[in-house]
């Protein structure tokens, strides 16, 4: 297989397993892992928007839990791809805001819902048929 652009980082793993990489040392894994849940990614279109104060973050996105909020929150803040900022209000407010990072992943996730948007009937159907055989 001649590597290309878009298979190149395939190649790169496959050889690396090969030379005894494991799994639970794949940056790839790493990352998708606390980015692949239901809400760190509509959390991240919000905050592509722009600044969000926690209030206004929670009703944007009406299915999660206060608990899930914060806690999905604290990892993309973790991680990098937000930023909290308490404001100097009485009372004080926290707004959160994509970092830089969280910006440069924003065309990649839109190339997912691309995709998505494309695939997602033809998914269906699929689940569908398979699932009639079942």
């Amino acid at each position: 297989m001649t590597a290309t652009p878009m298979n190149e980082p395939i190649m790169d793993l496959v050889a690396a397993k090969e030379r005894g990489f494991t799994l639970d040392d794949c940056p790839v894994r790493d990352v998708l892992d606390k980015l692949s849940g239901k809400w760190a990614t509509l959390l991240l279109f919000e905050l592509h928007i722009g600044p969000k104060r926690f209030g206004v973050l929670r009703r944007s996105v009406p299915d999660i839990s206060q608990r899930m909020l914060t806690q999905t929150l604290r990892t993309l803040e973790r991680d990098g791809f937000i930023s909290r900022t308490v404001k100097p209000t009485k009372p004080p407010s926290v707004e959160y805001a994509l970092t830089d990072m969280g910006a440069s992943f924003m065309p990649l996730i839109a190339e997912i819902v691309a995709w998505a948007d494309q695939n997602h009937e033809q998914i269906r159907l699929m689940r569908r048929t398979f699932d009639a055989v079942e």
